[in-house]
């Protein structure tokens, strides 16, 4: 069993920062990918970057692609999301997510969710 556990979010103005951080407790070894997803009012959930385990391969979405960086943490058990030059339409709900596997950013068999922390960007 896993439980994830996502902080960092805030408000920003246009051209900010934020690192959002994602800590793993518990243990299961049906997990190789580690993945945040974003949602924004009215619009559909979207991967947004993924980083595959066991080789520390990482992809970012083509929307945030230069200004995001997904990374582990110090050990295994944490993966952040650094996000920089954050423009308005990336305002929303981010969640952190535990699957199988990934490819890209297509993540396969997702079997643990975060509670999510949301991000504002508004001037």
């Amino acid at each position: 069993q896993v439980q994830l556990g996502e902080s960092g979010g805030g408000s920003v103005q246009p051209g900010g920062s934020l690192r959002l951080s994602c800590a793993l407790s518990g243990y299961d070894t049906r997990i190789t990918c580690m993945a945040w997803f974003r949602q924004a009012p009215e619009k559909e959930r979207e991967v947004v970057a993924t980083l595959y385990r066991k080789w520390g391969t990482t992809f970012v979405a083509d929307s945030v692609k230069g200004r995001f960086t997904i990374s582990q943490g110090h050990d295994e058990n944490t993966v952040h999301l650094q996000m920089n030059s954050l423009k308005f339409d990336d305002t929303a709900m981010y969640f952190c997510a535990a699957a199988e596997t990934c490819s890209g950013t297509i993540v396969a068999d997702t079997r643990y969710w975060g509670r999510g922390t949301q991000v504002t960007v508004s001037s």
